[in-house]
């Protein structure tokens, strides 16, 4: 962007911005100086660690475009061991020649292939920046290899999210070229199970967890859906429910007997409509009843996706499992959830029992005053760069991350900041590699201000 003349209202508008990024740093502990670098860029004067980084971000941009393609051409779907390994092998040699000290985490136990881990010791707040290796295409997928199609490429895991991957490596590049790197105390973890998890999910996320009990701020390169003036600050939960009834089977004629009852399908029914009525509406909260199987006979897979069933017209169902999908925003709203549809499998028709257990995934993100604050800082850069604002994503448009196991422990978590595209999980997946460098050099002046926002957590 040229820069503008300073008019009267440029004036103003500068000052107004110097306010806003003065309350921001002031917010995260920003020291003076960094502070006033947004305010300068707005008149084209970064400083000099500042452009070095977006000289660098553009200098390296074609070995990026290299990474993506030769990251892509490798099959790392989650159950793909070997594929996953070679991704880690891949992005391991990147950060070797960073000067980063590199372990793999092997994941036979939870049966996946593991994650890779990448440190630098440095001063100041501790920033845990998150990727994964896998993608949801396994072997037996009939697409998949990198296209490049004139400012976009197809392929699969393109934007979700080895695009991601890409870009916390160039920006740290750019950070090592522009000698802003030696001081950022910055680790990365790129889990091996993101698309489908690992089991059990306490070993799998184990080493994300302990990372996040050492971090200060953590910060998801997910996909930015097809709008790079976005990021995420809040993400919903991603958990499942399995419903049980029984009934007493009996001839059909003598339903509702006193000593037969309703059978398990009319309380099955029963149960679901007070799901509808209790939970619906409730901002954020979804709850979906996805598979049922009901009869004299129920036979659900191990895998909870399919099953068969038998019974006849003329017999009261004995029985009926149903399985679902629960989501809300906040630890808070998930347990008041759970306890209601507990209350209500817990009252039952005549003749017929119930019950249900709840599996907790992955948990929220909730909207925090940190995540905002980081969003800020970020926005904060990428009107210092030119590129214009970035707001908050819905959370109901935001899907299940790695980024929500950090919640807890950390002062501030962001996410959804890798490169857009569109198709995601399908095979027209793509990226929008316009937005590489862009997105390059808002992440590398994020990791830079973050840096020298003061003293880490005691």
């Amino acid at each position: 962007m040229e820069p503008q003349p300073t008019t009267n209202r440029g004036v103003a508008k500068l000052a107004l911005m110097t306010r806003r990024l003065t309350t921001v740093g002031v917010a995260l502990g920003l020291t003076a100086s960094t502070i006033g670098s947004g305010a300068r860029a707005q008149t084209g004067q970064l400083p000099a660690t500042e452009r070095a980084i977006v000289r660098a971000a553009d200098a390296n941009n074609q070995a990026a475009l290299d990474l993506l393609e030769r990251l892509v051409n490798i099959n790392s779907g989650s159950l793909n061991v070997a594929g996953v390994k070679q991704v880690g092998v891949a992005l391991r040699s990147e950060f070797d020649a960073l000067g980063f000290t590199t372990r793999w985490i092997d994941g036979a136990s939870f049966g996946r292939g593991g994650h890779l881990v990448a440190e630098h010791p440095g001063s100041g707040p501790r920033l845990l920046l998150i990727g994964h290796l896998d993608t949801v295409f396994e072997p037996s997928s009939p697409f998949q290899r990198y296209q490049r199609l004139g400012d976009s490429a197809r392929g699969p895991g393109v934007n979700d999210m080895k695009g991601g991957d890409v870009i916390i490596v160039a920006a740290l590049k750019a950070l090592k070229a522009a000698g802003a790197l030696d001081r950022i105390h910055v680790t990365v973890i790129f889990t091996g199970d993101e698309e489908s998890s690992g089991h059990p999910l306490e070993q799998s996320k184990a080493a994300l967890v302990e990372l996040a009990r050492q971090a200060d701020y953590a910060i998801g390169f997910e996909d930015g859906a097809d709008d790079p003036a976005t990021a995420v600050v809040s993400r919903r939960s991603a958990g499942g429910w399995t419903l049980r009834v029984t009934g007493t089977a009996a001839h059909s004629s003598q339903i509702f007997r006193a000593d037969i009852g309703a059978g398990a399908i009319f309380e099955t029914a029963r149960i679901l409509e007070a799901f509808r009525t209790r939970l619906q509406g409730q901002p954020y909260l979804t709850f979906n009843p996805g598979m049922a199987l009901g009869g004299t006979e129920v036979h659900p897979d191990s895998g909870g996706a399919s099953g068969s069933a038998a019974g006849k017209t003329n017999v009261v169902a004995a029985r009926m499992e149903v399985r679902g999908d629960l989501r809300a925003l906040s630890p808070e709203q998930l347990a008041a959830a759970q306890a209601t549809m507990r209350e209500i499998v817990g009252k039952n028709l005549p003749g017929t029992t119930a019950s249900i257990e709840f599996a907790d995934g992955y948990p929220p993100l909730a909207p925090s005053e940190g995540n905002r604050r980081l969003l800020a800082v970020y926005d904060s850069a990428s009107r210092a760069l030119g590129f214009g604002p970035v707001t908050g994503v819905d959370p109901a448009k935001a899907g299940a991350a790695d980024v929500s196991f950090t919640a807890p422990y950390v002062k501030g978590a962001l996410d959804g900041i890798g490169l857009p595209g569109t198709g995601t999980h399908t095979e027209t997946e793509t990226a929008d590699l316009r937005m590489l460098a862009p997105l390059t050099k808002r992440a590398a002046l994020l990791l830079l201000w973050l840096s020298q926002s003061g003293a880490p957590r005691a």
